[in-house]
């Protein structure tokens, strides 16, 4: 059974242009409820913090960076911890539940809720949810206690299990009242978190007390608004261990060529950011910049004369890219909905060999290297893990508060509760456009594969865009829908 999202946005306007895109609350549906103070002004682990709790009124603005004249832009309700909570520690019956495709963090965002709701709040009872949506009814279950947890983060994947595909929402909802469950988190991808949002409908069709609270996950890092997915610097990190050892195979030999195939079905974040960290990349090619093999200005020619002029080639391709290039299995879908691509890296791999052998007659070695289930499968790194925790504490916090239907993560830098509907409605995907793009080229001295009028062409719609979505007429915002764009 699904159930649309018909509501409108929860829309706060102020001066100069102010607006604030709310997330619900119980309160919204279910009016009169009882307040209790925060357990954590009794927490000696916050003795020490001279400010325990957020002001209800602070907000995050979506754009760090502003002209004078323009509109001061769209705000997010800043996370944290409240003075007032609507839960009391023993009424909290808490469940987890993981889907989609694996990813760095996941085991820690588990334990740290865990761990969080228990020594925090005081909550004993936590449920893992296993295998997905779908283990809500069938009844697979574990309890999670501090104990059960303590060491999952330093193990790949998860352990609730996860799943793809479509689900019975009426049983879902069913499964959360017959068990007395009052808060859910759920941690997975754009396709996760579209899940959770007609979850959330329908809890508050029926009334329920009951909290949905999203940690979006992916290992692409395409999830819009929010500043990077959790898993994406561990999958950077390890993308360059394949790089650094695709540039060792091809230095090794006469006209080597190193190929990395690395993640990213729509969008090239992992492809950008491993090849300008490692340095050692001549050739990046993503989704979100078309390309072409033969002729002047092709990939062909381009590899001919870096081999000619170092001896190695070292190319790195998102699993996206160059699709158009490849004409079957276009149309067909996986379980959660998504197009199944062909694998271009073993594809392109053939050409290259292909074209250098019979047409161009030249002898080369080329190493294929594809480290996709090793970089989703290993447990995040240092900067993750950090990161997981702010995660879980985030949505723990907002939970307790009352707030529900929200997504949780940092923009600009500070956490905040994020609308459901902002980290479904597009994907985020790279400006090629952009500085960071530009910043690509000139690492790697690539050509861009794009004929300049079309690169002009880009430039003026997305200029269109960005002054598009700074229009405001009465109470109806729009933003841009161009694609975030990373920091400078």
């Amino acid at each position: 059974m699904a159930i649309s999202n018909n509501r409108e946005p929860k829309i706060a306007t102020g001066p100069c242009g102010y607006v604030l895109e709310d997330v619900p609350h119980l309160v919204d549906y279910i009016p009169d409820l009882p307040t209790y103070p925060n357990p954590l002004q009794d927490n000696p682990s916050y003795s020490v913090v001279k400010q325990y709790f957020v002001n209800v009124d602070d907000t995050v603005a979506q754009k760090i960076v502003v002209h004078k004249d323009s509109p001061r832009g769209t705000h997010f309700r800043r996370s944290g911890p409240r003075q007032k909570v609507y839960f009391e520690s023993n009424e909290v019956h808490a469940c987890i539940v993981t889907c989609g495709g694996l990813c760095p963090g996941l085991n820690t965002v588990i334990r740290e809720i865990v761990c969080g709701l228990n020594h925090m709040y005081g909550v004993k009872r936590i449920l893992g949810i296993e295998g997905g949506y779908r283990g809500f009814y069938a009844r697979n279950t574990i309890p999670l206690t501090p104990k059960v947890v303590n060491d999952i983060h330093k193990r790949g994947g998860t352990i609730l299990r996860t799943s793809r595909g479509r689900h019975d929402t009426s049983k879902i909802v069913d499964s959360i009242q017959d068990r007395g469950i009052n808060q859910i988190y759920v941690l997975g991808g754009d396709g996760t978190q579209k899940g959770a949002s007609v979850i959330f409908e329908e809890v508050r069709r029926r009334g329920l007390k009951v909290v949905v609270a999203g940690i979006p996950n992916t290992i692409d890092n395409d999830i819009p608004v929010i500043d990077r997915s959790f898993g994406f610097d561990t999958a950077v990190e390890e993308a360059q261990r394949a790089i650094n050892a695709a540039h060792v195979e091809a230095e090794g030999f006469e006209n080597g060529i190193g190929f990395v195939k690395l993640m990213g079905r729509y969008s090239g974040f992992i492809a950008m950011y491993a090849t300008l960290a490692s340095r050692d990349v001549d050739c990046c090619l993503i989704p979100e910049s078309p390309f072409y093999l033969e002729g002047p200005g092709g990939l062909y020619e381009y590899i001919e004369r870096r081999l000619k002029e170092n001896g190695h080639v070292v190319i790195v391709i998102a699993e996206g890219a160059g699709q158009e290039l490849l004409s079957e299995g276009m149309n067909q879908q996986d379980a959660s909905g998504n197009k199944l691509l062909q694998d271009v890296g073993l594809w392109l791999s053939q050409n290259i060999k292909d074209h250098f052998s019979k047409q161009r007659k030249m002898t080369i070695n080329l190493k294929y290297i594809d480290p996709t289930y090793m970089i989703r499968a290993i447990p995040s790194n240092a900067s993750d893990n950090v990161y997981c925790t702010l995660l879980a504490h985030s949505a723990i916090h907002g939970a307790m508060a009352g707030y529900t239907g929200f997504a949780v993560g940092p923009v600009n830098g500070r956490h905040a509760y994020i609308p459901f509907h902002r980290v479904t409605e597009r994907l985020n995907r790279v400006v090629i456009t952009d500085r960071m793009w530009a910043r690509l080229l000139s690492s790697t001295n690539q050509p861009s594969f794009w004929d300049l009028n079309k690169v002009e062409a880009k430039k003026k719609e997305e200029t269109k865009e960005e002054t598009e979505g700074q229009l405001i007429v009465g109470e109806n915002h729009t933003e841009a829908t161009s694609a975030s764009r990373p920091k400078e």
